[in-house]
């Protein structure tokens, strides 16, 4: 199989409202397929369609062959759901959550004490199998709900801001456990707005507004969207600034970032005009993820009429 999720022109509306809009998308299978995009554009809303639980308004798609549209619940077996609210049931044990979620996933009898072991390991909960899950920190209850989502070791996983509301450390420990199941053969598609997480991907698609605005590798995209030459400019009040250094006819966009600007020039010889210009430090680096985000951001507004251009992979 090529792809195990696909779409095309996926639409779903409610009433006069359209979440999404004409959304085509291809996953390949180990994939870790980010899908990136503020909140209300349209990322949730996707996510419940390809599991099945909503269905399309119009536009087609399919998840492992089974059409959306009159396989939904074909998919569900075959597939782990997890939210950011992590749905666990807090008056019952870590033990007692695991063993819940194998019988709704159907887990044989003969495999189902030797998965919930492996998910109480994974999630690094050994010992604590009696205690209660609302007794739990926001980061073991996030892996406790990952290991329900794979305790049937689904061929697909979908997360939707599975880390939102827990700290760094515990995010970059789930993401490594992300990675490893990708490895393992896991198809992972994740909604998430931290760039670092992003960055650790296989693919990208950002939406906005409930329309695709680009879908490709994350170098790929850094390589299409910025166009020129991006500086860092290290300069008092960065805020107050912002303006007048857009303004310059060699500045093509201009962005604060914590304490300092982004610059992006027309070419390298602009490095040097913009140091001569503004007496500041100035360093060329390399786009982020965040840099992306904000450029395509600023295309899209800049769009008035006609049809949105796509950056999407060949």
């Amino acid at each position: 199989m090529d792809y195990v999720v696909t779409t095309s022109k996926l639409t779903k509306t409610f009433g006069f409202f359209t979440a999404v809009n004409q959304l085509s998308i291809n996953i390949r299978p180990g994939e870790i397929y980010g899908f990136l995009g503020p909140n209300g554009s349209g990322k949730s809303t996707t996510i419940r369609m390809l599991c099945g639980i909503l269905e399309p308004t119009s536009g087609s798609g399919k998840v492992l062959g089974f059409d959306l549209a009159t396989e939904a619940e074909k998919i569900k077996p075959h597939i782990g759901y997890m939210s950011q609210k992590f749905s666990l049931y807090d008056d019952l044990t870590v033990y007692e959550n695991l063993n819940f979620y194998a019988g709704l996933y159907s887990v044989p009898w003969r495999e189902r004490q030797h998965r919930i072991q492996e998910m109480v390991e994974m999630a690094n909960l050994t010992g604590r199998e009696k205690e209660l899950a609302a007794n739990l920190s926001v980061g073991w209850k996030q892996r406790l709900a990952l290991g329900c989502a794979i305790i049937s070791k689904p061929a697909i996983l979908f997360l939707d801001e599975p880390t939102s509301g827990i700290s760094p450390t515990s995010r970059k420990m789930f993401f490594n456990i992300i990675q490893r199941l990708a490895n393992e053969g896991t198809t992972v598609m994740v909604t998430t707005h931290f760039m670092d997480e992003a960055e650790r991907c296989s693919s990208i698609a950002f939406i906005s507004e409930g329309s695709l605005i680009a879908n490709d590798t994350p170098d790929n995209l850094k390589n299409k969207v910025i166009e020129g030459v991006l500086a860092e400019l290290e300069i008092e009040d960065p805020m107050g600034k912002l303006q007048e250094i857009e303004q310059l006819p060699y500045v093509k966009e201009c962005s604060v970032h914590g304490a300092l600007l982004h610059v992006l020039l027309e070419k390298e010889q602009n490095l040097v005009d913009l140091q001569t210009y503004t007496k500041a430090r100035v360093n060329k680096i390399t786009p982020s993820l965040e840099d992306v985000f904000i450029a395509l951001s600023r295309k899209k507004r800049r769009v008035k009429a006609g049809e949105q251009d796509i950056i999407c992979a060949p």
